[in-house]
């Protein structure tokens, strides 16, 4: 019989200890733990997930069953539904919030010469929405429907290795344009959204922050061409433009000159226009840079199937 160690206490050993400690003091989850620390929480929810268990009660099941292996696996206080759903209703989130950005940051470096669809040394980011249907009566606070509740996931994507660099919870009315006031904003990467975020007082934080930005212009843009440039047809291009916003709104909320490049996709008979603040990428590059984008919409599908 293998006498070595638990494979989910193996697991745990890659987590920074001193990182989680130094978190949970921040907010003072150290205070009166009453025999159910922080960590014991953590390692829980986190036996839970990676078990696929479905609820407080079935993650308590399953760790008694262990029977003096909890200790193995690194658990030090009794775990009991009511005592875990009083560490979850009187714990600050921030702990595991914080804990999760450290784990985020560690995990980008691994990823960092992976590439992220195009040949490209600065990073690309991916933002999209999607919306988690809850149960209205058990959740009032979600309302999104008259009879249903919801909430919206608002996700930045570092599309090297297909990691969360940013995430906002909102209610389901939350319109998907009001996150980028949230957004942090790195210089030299590119922001790669769909149209749902085209605000151009928005887009030019993007910018006065010397950031880039690919999305897909709305079909009743007002604007006028500045230059154009030679584009190869058979790749699926039709056009490449310098544009100035005509509009009454929308020049006076991004004066700086656009680019707008026309594409045509073959395979789905479909033709997409494509605006950013970069001139200097090629053309088809525009293109495949929104393609790349899909693999958001990979990400959530995932969350929904397995969290």
């Amino acid at each position: 019989m293998h006498s070595g160690r638990l494979v989910f206490a193996q697991l745990m050993d890659f987590l920074p200890r001193h990182e989680f400690d130094a978190c949970v003091r921040r907010y003072g989850g150290h205070r009166r733990p009453r025999g159910f620390s922080c960590r014991d929480q953590f390692l829980c929810l986190a036996f839970g997930q990676l078990t696929f268990r479905e609820s407080l009660r079935d993650i308590e099941t399953c760790l008694r069953a262990l029977g003096a292996k909890r200790y193995h696996a690194g658990f030090r206080g009794a775990v009991s539904r009511s005592t875990l759903a009083d560490a979850n209703r009187t714990h600050d989130w921030r702990i595991f919030a914080d804990f999760a950005q450290v784990l985020i940051s560690r995990a980008r470096t691994l990823y960092a010469k992976d590439s992220p669809g195009v040949d490209l040394e600065q990073t690309v980011y991916a933002l999209d929405s999607t919306t988690i249907d809850l149960c209205l009566s058990l959740f009032p606070w979600a309302k999104f429907r008259r009879r249903k509740g919801a909430v919206k996931l608002h996700t930045l994507l570092d599309l090297r290795g297909n990691i969360p660099g940013f995430v906002h919870v909102s209610h389901g009315k939350t319109h998907d344009v009001t996150v980028l006031d949230q957004l942090p904003i790195e210089p030299g990467a590119y922001y790669v959204m769909d149209r749902a975020y085209v605000d151009f007082a928005r887009l030019r934080r993007f910018t006065q922050r010397s950031a880039f930005f690919v999305t897909r212009a709305k079909r009743d843009l007002d604007f006028a061409v500045r230059a154009r440039r030679n584009v190869d047809r058979t790749t699926g291009l039709r056009s490449d433009q310098t544009i100035a916003l005509a509009g009454p709104k929308s020049s006076r909320r991004h004066p700086e000159p656009l680019r707008r490049v026309a594409f045509r996709d073959v395979e789905k008979q479909r033709r997409f226009v494509f605006l950013t603040n970069d001139f200097t990428l090629p053309a088809l590059t525009v293109a495949t840079l929104y393609k790349c984008r899909w693999q958001i919409e990979l990400f959530f599908k995932w969350i929904k199937q397995h969290l």
